[in-house]
């Protein structure tokens, strides 16, 4: 199996504090965006690419992947919404499990449909503990599984969820508010599960400005996923500038 993806990422966290990951939605994205996307994205800070989606309707995740990698070097890691989501053009997944929730398809259901195929293309799995946080808004990864996110203020419930996800063995934790959501993750709650866990906690849904993913990275986050506020008006400066407040060290 392809390895080191995982390794890579935690020296990004070690070196800047703190890494930066984009996330490209093949439903959401513009083909012939792609290139001039990724080939920016490299010279601007960014540390790795997410690909992927909710439902994947009109969106290839292959030909995502293959544009990125033809202008890129940087890790193209898959964010699966489902286990049809994946290709053997990437150099890892998240091996996400929806910790928040109750519904056995997310739990374990798509993971048992997904794990042949990660073996047969020969990713490398990161498994990460994936929890839904109450972000102002109904999101799509709400409606696709079922469940309902954890409520904003209950950050008990949050660290207790996080917690078990690393004593089951999980690599990372995923604090998610959804994509377009109009609140990110409370600070508060971070910091609360940063204080719990002892594996890397992942950030993304709603960080719509560098100094809202400054406050993330202060408050504990390791990673922080963007997105949606690239989708239809990629502003290269904006990346910079979100990069530059996430590597908050004085080598970033």
């Amino acid at each position: 199996m392809k390895s080191g993806v995982f390794r890579y990422l935690i020296d990004v966290r070690d070196r800047f504090g703190a890494g930066y990951l984009l996330l490209i939605d093949p439903d959401r994205a513009e083909m012939r965006e792609i290139d001039r996307i990724a080939e920016v994205a490299a010279s601007s800070g960014v540390d790795a690419f997410l690909v992927g989606t909710s439902i994947l309707t009109d969106g290839s995740v292959d030909e995502v992947i293959g544009r990125i990698k033809a202008v890129s070097h940087l890790p193209v890691i898959l964010f699966p919404g489902a286990s049809h989501h994946l290709s053997a053009l990437a150099d890892a997944v998240l091996f996400l499990s929806l910790i928040s929730g109750r519904n056995p398809q997310f739990l374990i259901g798509e993971q048992v449909k997904a794990a042949p195929l990660i073996r047969r293309y020969g990713l490398e799995a990161i498994s990460t503990g994936y929890m839904l946080i109450e972000g102002g808004s109904y999101t799509s990864v709400e409606f696709m599984s079922g469940t309902r996110p954890i409520p904003r203020d209950k950050i008990d419930i949050a660290c207790a969820h996080a917690l078990a996800g690393e004593l089951l063995g999980m690599k990372c934790i995923y604090l998610e508010a959804g994509s377009g959501a109009r609140e990110p993750v409370p600070n508060e709650m971070i910091c609360g599960v940063k204080n719990w866990v002892s594996i890397p906690v992942i950030v993304g849904g709603g960080i719509r400005s560098p100094d809202v993913a400054r406050e993330k990275v202060e408050s504990g986050a390791d990673f922080i996923v963007t997105g949606n506020v690239f989708e239809g008006k990629f502003d290269p400066g904006l990346l910079s500038e979100f990069a530059v407040a996430i590597h908050h060290t004085d080598e970033g």
